[in-house]
């Protein structure tokens, strides 16, 4: 989830303390930009939908790509322009679920992977490390942009994949049309991550706390335990959503994955410097460290209910982005952004690819 580094710096102004309008946080320019493209065209709006209108994706395929057998589906023309949408921690696929056929309908070729240790992707082989440095997930990403034969694709993800497209955008801009990143600018400064944060970011980071320890490993190696925990994250960082059980368990699959336990330890671990990474990572994690600027056009979204996003307009993190950008604060929605505001979420995309 999100660098606890960054939200310290507004602790003690209240969680949930911007949930005002969506359209009352739009600057002039990203309110133009969601309109009309620079030329004068008008951008496509996207449709309203319920959230858990769609249940599962019509294809979900296979392919082997860098260190893995990537699992991902995919939705949408093969030939129109590409979306690969990236999920967190403790998601999945499903959390794109509405998303996918809302950017399908409008002609994007949409790719929606499974991360390391999810799903139906698998190391090709037993010998590969069970690492997860934010490095090699990002690189894993651009493994299956090449096997998929994708040069260039807009970028979409929250928690881990906002981080994942962020360092993309960052270190790979080439690759990168367009970003949309909830929680803004994730990428993880380990070094900062040493020092203590303040009493209530701690306190909301406990399960990171948790995973450091014997008793936390334990539970997530555990395949009962983890289920068990991983439900309890998803009401506590999205208050307002009243998920059902199927829709838990259809996402829950994916952490019965042999890895899971091993990668999602690996991560949380790795980023309190409790682990070291692969060397092979080493020179990618020396320029993460420098904080790169991220120059592809960006739209920036931030759930209002989600304990990990510094309440506010997203000024904390607006220097890092230096080309076309916009923001916007979503009001009553948690953490799970794409899964529990569909349309909005889309509609970031389609509208990034237009700045």
């Amino acid at each position: 989830m999100i660098n606890r580094r960054t939200f310290s710096k507004a602790v003690g102004l209240g969680t949930g303390a911007a949930a005002v309008s969506l359209s009352g946080l739009q600057s002039d320019a990203f309110a133009s930009a969601a309109s009309h493209e620079p030329g004068g065209a008008q951008t496509p709006t996207v449709p309203t939908v319920t959230p858990g209108t769609h249940t599962g994706f019509r294809k979900l395929k296979q392919v082997k790509a860098g260190v893995l057998d990537v699992g991902y589906a995919e939705a949408g023309p093969a030939h129109g322009p590409v979306v690969v949408l990236l999920h967190g921690w403790p998601y999945d696929i499903h959390s794109f679920v509405d998303v996918a056929p809302l950017l399908a309908d409008l002609g994007y070729r949409v790719i929606v992977p499974y991360l390391r240790g999810h799903g139906t992707t698998r190391f090709l082989s037993e010998r590969t490390p069970r690492t997860a440095e934010q490095s090699a997930v990002a690189l894993d990403v651009i493994a299956l942009m090449d096997a998929l034969k994708i040069d260039k694709a807009v970028l979409a993800g929250f928690d881990w994949g906002s981080r994942t497209a962020d360092i993309i955008a960052a270190l790979w801009p080439e690759r990168v049309k367009a970003l949309v990143s909830a929680s803004g600018y994730l990428i993880t400064d380990r070094k900062a991550q040493l020092a203590p944060a303040a009493p209530a970011v701690e306190h909301t980071w406990w399960y990171q706390w948790y995973f450091a320890t014997p008793r936390g490993k334990q539970a997530m190696e555990v395949e009962e335990d983890r289920l068990a925990l991983c439900r309890y994250v998803w009401t506590l960082v999205s208050p307002n959503w009243d998920f059902d059980d199927a829709t838990y368990e259809r996402t829950a699959e994916a952490f019965k994955n042999p890895d899971y336990a091993a990668i999602v330890l690996f991560n949380y671990r790795w980023r309190i410097g409790l682990v070291d990474g692969q060397a092979r990572y080493d020179r990618y994690e020396k320029l993460l460290a420098a904080r790169p600027s991220i120059h592809v056009p960006t739209v920036t979204l931030d759930a209002a209910l989600d304990p990990f996003t510094p309440p506010g307009d997203g000024s904390s993190y607006r220097n890092y982005f230096t080309g076309p950008y916009s923001h916007r604060t979503v009001a009553n929605i948690g953490h799970n952004l794409p899964q529990e505001a569909p349309s909005t979420f889309a509609q970031a995309v389609v509208d990034a690819d237009h700045l």
